[in-house]
């Protein structure tokens, strides 16, 4: 017993005397530090976006231990801390906010483990205090840097580096929602491992560089709300381990190639909003994987009875809506199962509707107005309760609904009703009559018998 308190004391004072010299400045070797050259460019990289005022070395004694600074993680490498990702702007609570002028400084380049670095909603100012991506000094990043982000920056500006090349550890590149103009490089091409490329709302113009292609790791490629032009490239084709494909919203013309087909673990394929033409191709029904196909207004023109539907059984967006289609809704878009919605809105599209449409069971909504379709909608009341006005039928001035079928609060909506057919009928008396029916409606009946369309008040 006696033993066993002597090493308890001893324990204690041991304890005292650790805390004793972390509180005196003396706990640094009794923990991993961080690199002073490495510190000091991390405070003066943030100082210069969030301005002079920030003191890191009397905010942040130790960045990387117990005084965290909000979007910075280190990690370890061979026994001292390093920063390894850097998030500046209000993306999280107690976020550093960015300076009403930054600055760029070459301290940043000099974070020789960064694999992320962010900027969200930094350079907000295009007109006061516009700022352009630096084009020097990217290939100091190129052995680490795995990640790069700049979110919702209206005042940065210009073009994107074609130094961007050079960062073969690229995984990820997001630049969403900035100022950036110019044209694409062709250098980013040789990102043979990047897995993400969002670069939706900007203004970048000119081609899709057919380097593009080679990307063959490439999970989601985002070029939307741009000003893209030129051909829908073949070279596409090649990404055949992408998941999502959205190139809406720009000026892309020509055909959609044939190559599409190589894509087999797409899900989502977005090209509305540009000018492609020359048809659906059928290779569209070879993306067995394909969940969401948007391809509306765009003059693509053509029919949709050379695409065999019911092979796109995880379909379940199809928006062809203003594209130019004619003929027939084929049956076989009635055997997609998880198909939630269905437009085909301002086409030439004839003949009637299937019933078999009803029967979807996952459809909530369906836009066929603005077309020629013909026929009674003999689609049961439930059907018309359950979509309500998303059931889009109007503008098809042939098309009508049986009345006595369903209630008033049902009918769909802008849809005449059918006009009754007039009979004939032979009364009791041996004389014939005229069955129900509207006379105003039936004026060619009328004519047949000898009176013009004005005597039916006389009649």
């Amino acid at each position: 017993m006696k033993s066993f308190r002597t090493s308890s004391v001893s324990i204690s004072i041991l304890l005292l005397a650790c805390l004793g010299a972390w509180c005196n400045g003396e706990g640094e070797s009794l923990v991993a530090p961080m690199e002073k050259t490495e510190q000091q460019a991390l405070y003066s990289a943030i100082q210069g976006f969030v301005g002079n005022w920030w003191n890191g070395s009397d905010l942040y004694p130790d960045p990387c231990g117990w005084t965290p600074i909000q979007g910075v993680s280190c990690d370890l490498y061979d026994g001292f801390w390093y920063a390894t990702s850097l998030s500046i702007g209000p993306s999280h609570d107690n976020s550093l906010d960015c300076a009403t002028d930054v600055e760029f400084r070459p301290h940043l380049f000099a974070l020789k483990h960064l694999k992320f670095l962010s900027f969200f909603s930094c350079f907000v100012s295009p007109r006061h205090h516009p700022i352009a991506i630096p084009t020097e000094n990217w290939e100091l990043l190129a052995g680490s840097l795995e990640s790069l982000e700049f979110r919702s920056n209206p005042g940065l500006i210009g073009p994107t580096p074609a130094i961007f090349g050079d960062l073969r550890k690229l995984q990820s590149i997001v630049l969403l929602e900035n100022g950036l103009t110019g044209e694409l490089p062709s250098s980013w091409g040789n990102l043979f491992n990047l897995k993400r490329l969002v670069l939706a709302g900007n203004r970048f113009k000119g081609q899709i560089p057919d380097s593009f292609g080679g990307l063959s790791k490439l999970l989601i490629l985002d070029l939307s709300r741009n000003a893209l032009s030129g051909p829908f490239t073949s070279t596409f084709g090649g990404l055949t381990s992408l998941l999502k494909l959205d190139l809406s919203n720009n000026e892309l013309e020509g055909e959609i190639p044939r190559e599409i087909g190589n894509l087999r673990n797409l899900t989502l394929l977005d090209l509305s909003k540009n000018k492609i033409s020359g048809g659906l191709t059928e290779s569209i029904q070879e993306m067995c994987s394909l969940e969401e196909l948007v391809l509306s207004n765009n003059p693509i023109g053509g029919d949709l009875m050379g695409i065999e539907w019911h092979t796109l059984q995880g379909l379940s967006i199809l928006d062809l809506s203003n594209t130019g289609l004619k003929g027939n809704v084929p049956d076989s878009i009635c055997e997609l199962k998880r198909l939630r919605f269905l437009g085909l809105s301002g086409n030439n599209l004839t003949g009637e509707l299937s019933l078999k449409l009803a029967a979807l069971p996952s459809l909530s909504a369906i836009y066929l107005n603005g077309n020629n379709l013909t026929g009674e909608l003999k689609f049961s009341e439930w059907f018309y309760g359950k979509m309500g006005r998303r059931f889009g039928a109007w503008d098809n001035p042939n098309l009508c609904y049986p009345t006595g079928l369903i209630s008033p609060s049902h009918v769909p909506f802008g849809v005449q009703p059918c006009k009754q057919e007039v009979q004939y009928g032979t009364g009791l008396d041996g004389s014939s009559k005229l069955g129900t029916g509207d006379l105003n409606q039936n004026s060619h009946f009328i004519s047949s018998w000898g009176f013009s369309n004005n005597a039916v008040d006389g009649l």
